[in-house]
């Protein structure tokens, strides 16, 4: 059945903007925790063989999310989200970072701009997610690096996840 799920992934290069539709065969309540609870993100956020680990988790505006990608051979790759805006199972906004283990943020990268909203319909919940950058060199430089590729599999995790 998953292979019916709504999936539209676009670059938009005028806006330096990515946008990502994506359905869940789930309600939105468990979609929701999916995205917002740390030991639910740590089981699919990251594209096998590399997992998500948390180490500081505080969903609520000013709050933030401090995790690292942890590869196969253990090392770590940091990354940092600070909740600007939540409205409860509606859509959540965050400043994304590059960062190292104590959240302090690397600079030679700009931040992006996330805004994920979650609507339901008919026991399936769309995710749609736009992410903006500050140039289109940042946007290239995501997209170079195989954002497409990992967020696609972190979001089959999450299917699984859903499912199981």
């Amino acid at each position: 059945m998953g292979h019916n799920l709504l999936m539209n992934f676009t670059v938009d290069k005028e806006n330096n903007k990515i946008r990502v539709e994506r359905e869940f065969a789930a309600t939105r309540d468990r979609v929701w925790a999916a995205w917002t609870k740390s030991e639910l993100l740590d089981q699919w956020w990251a594209p096998k063989p590399w997992k998500a680990e948390t180490k500081a988790m505080d969903f609520s505006d000013g709050g933030f999310w401090l995790y690292a990608m942890v590869g196969p051979d253990g090392s770590k790759h940091w990354a940092r989200a600070d909740f600007e805006k939540i409205r409860e199972l509606e859509s959540f906004s965050t400043f994304d970072a590059f960062c190292d283990e104590n959240g302090t943020v690397d600079t030679s990268f700009e931040r992006s701009f996330w805004t994920n909203t979650f609507k339901e319909q008919s026991g399936s919940t769309i995710v749609n997610i736009e992410i903006v950058y500050k140039s289109l060199e940042d946007l290239e430089k995501i997209i170079a690096m195989g954002f497409k590729e990992g967020f696609t599999a972190g979001l089959e995790n999450l299917d699984a996840l859903l499912a199981s």
